[in-house]
């Protein structure tokens, strides 16, 4: 007979982690058991395609807790562990050694993984993700060796990857499938942008191919062909062409699952006494009045708070305005809000794009949906303010620099 009273928390990261913490500062002082599969305690993962990939970040800095944290706060830290089965009915899950934990409240905390390339030779040698500490390691690793490298894939892991690849001086060509880097995510007014930025540094981007096999020599790659029969040498080949949620634990035991395990804004599962939260939740949003699966850290550090809380049966809502950043070369921007494809009708720029010193937003309607400062700082709350609001807004206003953007709230038409 296992122990129904510990509260479990299945995959030990950045969420996972803030979960635990977040349990505490609440009050619980019941056992609290994290589990995760990686031998590695809980770390963050914007570093591993920024500052530690670049070698500006020392390991220590990427953990979220020192060693000890967990200890001393009676949380028992269990890595290298898989969860391999999940069963609601009795409240328990297996373990990979057959062992069965019991749990009175489980948070599911599993992440996503690295959709994989599916041509042929993209199983040799020097094909690399980037997911885990170690392939950041493993990445950095071919810096040092490599003199071209291609990466596949031009969005934020592509990028920020190609950038720091040419920040240690190795030739980098980026394929991409679409007409821009970033078209789903910005549009073609803003994807421009950062097209611009990794040529201005030296990139080879080509744009509107596809991959059509990974070519090696003795099991390790060599080069990429395209569907148009060309061919690029290539001593490591990076790809990232998206995540894909990890919900199979999840599937297996009866849970709703769609783009992710499907919550309510508290969190909670289609079972009782099961939550998700990160990568994997699938969320209904109350600001935006639908479900959405955000992949960035904010998710990953906030949305744990918000599920300790319904976990002790107390009021909360998850409905944090989406948030992300990203560092590239010498231009960092900061994305607030959501503004899905098709979603908006037009997009306003204040300040100087050329110069790379600007914000964008994306408005319906005259409601400003999304904004992104490029290179302009102390700016996202008074963002977030215009999309919370949902009010109608002088675009003539928000496209000039000399008006405080937190003005544009009380002059909302």
């Amino acid at each position: 007979m296992t122990d129904n009273s510990a509260y479990v928390i299945v995959g030990a990261s950045l969420a996972g982690a803030k979960a635990a913490q977040a349990l505490r500062e609440e009050g619980f002082d019941g056992s609290l058991i994290l589990i995760g599969e990686e031998s590695e305690r809980p770390y963050e993962r914007p570093p591993l395609s920024k500052g530690y990939l670049m070698g500006k970040d020392a390991r220590e800095q990427i953990y979220v807790h020192p060693p000890q944290w967990y200890a001393e706060h009676g949380v028992d830290l269990r890595l290298g562990t898989a969860v391999t089965a999940l069963d609601p009915a009795p409240h328990e899950v297996t373990l990979a050694d057959g062992s069965r934990l019991g749990y009175a409240e489980l948070l599911l905390a599993t992440g996503s993984s690295p959709r994989r390339l599916p041509v042929p030779g993209a199983d040799l040698d020097g094909v690399l993700y980037l997911r885990t500490v170690q392939d950041s390691d493993r990445i950095k690793d071919a810096f040092s060796s490599a003199s071209r490298v291609v990466v596949v894939g031009a969005g934020w892991i592509g990028l920020e990857t190609a950038a720091a690849a040419r920040a240690a001086g190795v030739e980098v060509t980026v394929l991409e499938r679409a007409e821009l880097p970033l078209l789903r995510v910005l549009g073609r007014e803003v994807a421009q942008v950062f097209a611009d930025l990794h040529r201005d540094h030296g990139v080879d981007l080509r744009l509107g191919v596809q991959v059509a096999e990974l070519t090696g020599s003795l099991g390790t790659v060599d080069g990429v062909r395209l569907s148009d029969g060309t061919r690029i040498d290539a001593d490591a080949v990076i790809v990232g062409v998206g995540i894909v949620p990890n919900t199979g634990l999840a599937q297996a035991a009866g849970l709703q699952v769609d783009n992710g395990i499907l919550t309510d804004e508290r969190l909670r599962t289609s079972v009782p006494g099961i939550y998700a939260a990160g990568d994997v939740a699938n969320a209904f949003h109350p600001l935006l009045d639908r479900r959405i699966r955000v992949e960035h850290w904010a998710n990953a550090l906030h949305q744990p708070q918000t599920a300790a809380r319904a976990m002790l049966g107390r009021e909360a809502a998850y409905d944090r305005v989406p948030y992300f950043f990203s560092d590239q070369y010498d231009l960092g921007m900061e994305y607030a809000g959501y503004a899905e494809p098709g979603g908006y009708d037009q997009v306003v720029f204040r300040g100087d794009v050329g110069a790379r010193e600007f914000i964008a937003f994306w408005l319906a309607r005259g409601r400003v949906l999304a904004g992104m400062n490029v290179n302009i700082w102390d700016v996202t709350e008074p963002i977030q303010a215009l999309v919370r609001s949902g009010q109608q807004v002088d675009t003539r206003k928000l496209a000039d620099p000399q008006v405080p953007i937190e003005s544009l709230l009380h002059n909302a038409e």
